[in-house]
């Protein structure tokens, strides 16, 4: 599990209220189509800026639902909607949605389904819990997606690899389709958003991707410290010559139950 110092944490608070991630939420949010009166569970909601957003999309005539397993995340997600009387956040899993059977009217997820155990038991939940024509919309990073430029590649191959470790499933949205139509979805779209730097961006995804990796890498063993931080460098050093590049997709995957 990460631990972050005070200082990483405003690093990441600044990453996901930047353009990268930003662009991510509203992506699904637009999918979704969110509107007045609706009920909508955001499933895995974290710190609830999404959570937020679809509070004011319903508006008081609706109901917003975060579920999150994270008392900490919980606790954030709280603090952030307390001025919306509409929102509830509820601790919960995949494998166990604390909401009654055909009562939600569309379900998100943003970047979530990466780290669960069982993506086929997740959806048929989620199923159990929409009402007819009920929206689901599942927003995930297809990590064989990802471009990231080094002059050591064996070192950059290395610290991906520990990284692969932090999540079960990397290439979800290839898998979703298939799954979808199996639990009684019909799939309406996949769309790709691909975010691609020339620029080390304070608030980017990649110096978000960094600061957690060097981490996370470091913290459970599976690179040195010394590697870790010559992988960092490198990039900033690229990023300082007019040399960084990174790219990766996220896929935006829509679906209505039959």
């Amino acid at each position: 599990m990460l631990k972050f110092d005070a200082r990483t944490a405003r690093l990441l608070d600044i990453a996901y209220q930047g353009a990268d991630v930003t662009r991510r939420r509203q992506a699904s949010f637009d999918a979704l189509k969110p509107g007045p009166g609706e009920t909508v569970l955001d499933l895995g909601c974290g710190n609830g800026l999404l959570t937020a957003e679809l509070a004011r999309a319903v508006g008081p005539t609706g109901r917003v639902i975060g579920v999150d397993p994270s008392a900490d995340m919980r606790r954030s997600a709280s603090e952030r909607c307390k001025e919306f009387d509409w929102v509830e956040i509820v601790e919960g899993a995949d494998s166990h949605l604390p909401v009654e059977d055909g009562s939600i009217d569309k379900v998100v997820s943003v970047q979530v389904f990466e780290y669960l155990d069982d993506i086929p038991g997740a959806v048929a939940q989620v199923h159990k819990a929409l009402g007819p024509r009920g929206r689901l919309v599942i927003g995930d990073i297809h990590f064989d997606s990802l471009i990231w430029y080094s002059e050591d590649p064996d070192r950059m191959a290395g610290m991906v690899a520990a990284w692969d470790h932090h999540l079960v499933e990397r290439t979800v949205p290839a898998l979703l389709p298939p799954i979808l139509r199996d639990a009684g979805f019909d799939l309406d779209a996949i769309d790709p958003l691909v975010i691609c730097d020339h620029q080390l961006k304070p608030d980017g995804l990649a110096s978000m991707m960094m600061v957690l990796m060097e981490s996370y890498a470091v913290s459970n063993g599976h690179l040195s410290q010394t590697e870790a931080r010559d992988w960092a460098d490198e990039q900033r050093a690229l990023a300082a010559a007019g040399r960084f590049f990174f790219a990766i997709t996220h896929f935006v995957v829509s679906a209505t139950k039959r």
